[in-house]
């Protein structure tokens, strides 16, 4: 396939799986307003200028619009023009701030949903157990002929149950000679080396790269693991401001992206995964799953953020009538919406002329 046939279809596969994501962030917020008796006027599969209806089903147009990009959720009165009965504003303010949050909420159980199938795919990581990834050539562990996949079960017949165990027991060994008890297959072996005091810069004591193995995982186990890994990415989110400040994280690891950043994470991804498929075929389409997991997620969050014209925006002017049972007039919150949405396209540009000129690599 030739370099423009193959950019072409790269650009068509990011295009579609992105929407997907804006499609289901949609259908999400058009599913609650359903349940909360909030009338749909129109739902639209892709974006305007629209080719036409397709169907009308519990007064609801569904449409199909030119640009394949998602989609959109139109309710009845969502601007505060309309307020008789099945309109968003002649809901109850508990609806109202579901039915925005039904978006972002289909967003991250979709992300959820991608994790939870890697794990059953790939498996998930033993803490208990840890593993040998890589050797150091003329290293000690080389030396003693260790091999990639090994599991290193003793140090002198201390049991290793974590990394941390590991890096105590080598600390306590440094320059004497060591046995490990190792378990190679369904071969159990002794070998013995001497951990180095000063290894070369790069390179640890023994000279080899550790991690868990990869145990296969029941739904059970892949299901809170999915949540858990979900949460986590929220978290980091939250704490991301602070490590900026502290140093814990560089500027250039944590910049804002535009579609065409995302799009630089896509093909960087998609290469690395048809790379992994050559050496593990088992593996296909993980890491392209595993990078749209995360991008789903991540959308779920940021709509959250309370900022106007987010839906984290919209729900933070629908808080005080929940609280204080006063309702902030329409018209104020359309102006403070108007202006955030066009602070945000003026972002959006810039961020675009940021990502041509310095490109998103992934490290």
């Amino acid at each position: 396939m030739s370099t423009i046939a193959n950019t072409a279809l790269t650009i068509l596969e990011f295009i579609l799986a992105f929407g997907v994501l804006i499609f289901l962030h949609e259908f999400g917020h058009f599913i609650i307003a359903r349940l909360s008796h909030i009338e749909v006027e129109e739902f639209g599969i892709g974006l305007p200028p629209k080719i036409g209806k397709i169907f009308r089903f519990a007064g609801t147009d569904f449409t199909l619009n030119w640009i394949p990009f998602g989609g959109f959720c139109r309710m009845k009165g969502e601007s505060g023009e309309i307020t008789e009965p099945g309109s968003f504003f002649a809901a109850t303010p508990w609806r109202r701030f579901f039915t925005l949050l039904g978006g972002p909420l289909m967003n991250l159980l979709l992300g959820m949903i991608l994790i939870v199938v890697i794990i059953m795919r790939s498996g998930m990581a033993d803490p208990t157990r840890v593993s040998i990834v890589s050797l150091n050539a003329n290293s000690p562990a080389a030396v003693a002929r260790l091999q990639i996949g090994d599991i290193i079960e003793k140090i002198n017949d201390q049991p290793i149950t974590s990394m941390d165990s590991l890096s105590t027991s080598v600390k306590q060994n440094l320059g004497k000679s060591t046995n490990l008890t190792i378990l190679r297959g369904s071969d159990t072996l002794v070998v013995t080396l001497v951990p180095r005091a000063n290894p070369p810069a790069g390179e640890g004591s023994m000279g080899v790269g550790i991690s868990n193995p990869t145990i296969p995982a029941t739904i059970v186990q892949a299901v809170p693991a999915a949540f858990s890994s979900t949460i986590n990415q929220g978290v980091q989110l939250i704490m991301l401001p602070v490590q900026l400040i502290s140093g814990q994280i560089a500027p250039s690891n944590a910049r804002m992206v535009s579609v065409v950043g995302l799009y630089s994470m896509f093909n960087q991804v998609k290469t690395a995964d048809a790379e992994q498929a050559q050496t593990v075929p088992a593996d296909a389409g993980l890491t392209i799953l595993s990078y749209l997991a995360m991008l789903s997620i991540a959308l779920g969050y940021t709509n959250l953020l309370p900022i106007p014209a987010l839906d984290g925006g919209h729900i933070l002017f629908v808080i005080p009538e929940i609280l204080f049972h006063k309702r902030i007039r329409p018209e104020l919150e359309n102006r403070v919406h108007l202006v955030g949405y066009s602070l945000l396209m003026i972002l959006m540009v810039v961020l675009i002329i940021n990502d041509i000129i310095n490109p998103v690599v992934i490290h």
